[in-house]
């Protein structure tokens, strides 16, 4: 059991995204519930890898390796260490709240939406697992297809706009990064697209690669993953993609798919280009500080609340690159659990904006005014996920960001300086934000007979408020699952470079 574990956690949703293909269209009750049902289970089972997971060991735990395509070389190598562990259970954690979530909200093709959600699970998992690089870009594309559909036939009045400019802007980058994997594979020898093999034989001697082959090697696999986390100039299809998605699509493609952009650069850029990646660090690091101020500058004046929440996320995950090239636990550490922070922070964000929006139909903040009148329960839930996604202390986000901070001040003090602004920027449109939604008078009048949180919303927003005052307060949970293996990664990537100098 153990060692298929990952396997049935990834596959279940595949399987149950078949099963809802044999009811019929009409019995929508029984479709909703049994992807709920399917969901859950799924991180029910996910809870495993967190409980039986052994914080001392650094290497690749819950390992499955199979061989699928021998002629290539491409295997099914599947396992997990620190660094990929919260990122799976981010996604089973958040898939069955967006399900439930949509319980009311969806109301034509019903049974297709529920299975493009678990498909989109199942290539979410594969790649935060994938050991191989032919998988990992089989997962990686796999994800983009249901995430289309997502956003193209459940999204708003611009929907197939938004939908193919994500899918163009990624798929630009998954070329880029199909090269660099091909050209990998012949270096190697054309044996094998094995993660832990090329790693090994870089780290040996047995594969060398010139500092050019590095760098464009480097700038391939790069390109690709900043596109999705989007780093700063590349970040133009997000808030096209969160404004028109669903609400579902929306907190998945916040709380998950911009993770994999950042996870990405962590497992496959520092160890593999450790050489390219220090030469190119001090201009990554000037495009996530550019990334963490503008999108707080451009979040500030934005009319539409969701747009606000989807240039947050431009801010947000540049202290999470920022974190990952200043090369120090605290700075890697910091940015594996700010990605945990921002999935769950944004994601509810997410939701309540979902929330208001079924009840208003608008997303517009001069819509909206004084609602903690009519809607004290919601507005105190909405009070909690805004100072999350702030960063106050005994909050998640404050964990994050400090260690990020912390790290970047080991690396560089102007960059601290820089990237603290960001964190003042976030507290003007946040908290500006919410005084304008929530304090004051009632301005509109069908705002004073909204009515307040349901049984079903209270359910969503409970778990990850809990989890957020958890995160805030005993972070060491999350931090010494981390620690081995953000360890090893930086005692190779610094054992095969010259070590980071300021």
């Amino acid at each position: 059991m153990e060692n298929s574990l990952l396997t049935i956690v990834t596959f279940l949703p595949l399987a149950g995204a078949v099963l809802l293909l044999t009811l019929p269209k009409d019995n929508f009750k029984l479709i909703r519930v049994l992807a709920l049902v399917i969901a859950t289970t799924t991180f029910l089972l996910s809870l495993f890898l967190f409980f039986y997971f052994d914080v001392l060991t650094p290497r690749m735990q819950f390992e499955q390796l199979a061989t699928w395509i021998p002629s290539l070389g491409a295997n099914y190598h599947v396992g997990i260490d620190g660094i990929s562990l919260f990122l799976v259970l981010l996604t089973t954690f958040l898939t069955p709240i967006t399900v439930l979530s949509s319980f009311n909200s969806v109301d034509r093709h019903a049974k297709e939406y529920f299975i493009c959600m678990l498909l989109l699970e199942t290539g979410m998992l594969g790649v935060f697992i994938a050991l191989d690089l032919f998988l990992f870009y089989v997962f990686w594309e796999v994800m983009l297809v249901p995430m289309y559909f997502l956003i193209g036939v459940w999204g708003g009045e611009r929907r197939i706009y938004a939908a193919v400019k994500f899918f163009l802007y990624t798929m630009a980058g998954s070329v880029l990064m199909l090269v660099a994997i091909i050209a990998l594979y012949f270096f190697n020898g054309g044996t094998t697209f094995d993660f832990s093999t090329i790693l090994s034989n870089l780290q040996t001697g047995r594969l060398t690669l010139t500092a050019t082959e590095q760098s464009w090697l480097f700038l391939a696999f790069f390109v690709a993953f900043a596109i999705k986390v989007p780093l700063f100039p590349l970040h133009t299809w997000l808030p096209d993609a969160h404004v028109e998605a669903p609400t579902a699509g929306s907190v998945i493609l916040a709380g998950v798919l911009l993770k994999m952009g950042t996870y990405g650069m962590v497992r496959f850029c520092l160890p593999l280009f450790p050489e390219a990646t220090l030469e190119w660090a001090p201009w990554v690091n000037l495009l996530a500080i550019i990334g963490i101020i503008y999108g707080a500058l451009v979040a500030m004046v934005q009319p539409d609340i969701k747009k606000l929440v989807a240039y947050s996320s431009v801010s947000h995950l540049g202290f999470v690159v920022l974190g990952i090239f200043c090369f120090n636990q605290q700075g890697i550490e910091g940015a594996i659990y700010q990605m945990l922070n921002h999935g769950i922070s944004t994601g509810a964000l997410f939701l309540i904006v979902g929330m208001i929006y079924d009840r208003r139909h608008t997303r517009l903040i001069e819509e909206f005014g004084g609602l903690a009148t009519p809607l004290p329960v919601f507005s105190t839930f909405f009070m909690i996920v805004t100072l999350s996604s702030m960063g106050l202390p005994l909050l998640n986000g404050f964990v994050g960001e400090f260690l990020i901070l912390l790290g970047a001040f080991k690396a560089n003090v102007t960059y601290t300086v820089l990237a603290a602004s960001g964190i003042i920027l976030s507290a003007v449109y946040m908290l500006w934000m919410y005084q304008r939604v929530v304090f004051g008078k009632v301005k509109h009048e069908r705002n004073k007979v909204l009515p307040d949180l349901s049984l079903r919303e209270k359910l969503i927003l409970v778990p990850i408020t809990l989890l957020i005052i958890w995160m805030g307060v005993y972070s060491q949970s999350f931090l010494r699952k981390m620690d081995s293996s953000v360890n090893e990664l930086l005692r190779s990537f610094q054992s095969t470079a010259v070590v980071f100098k300021k």
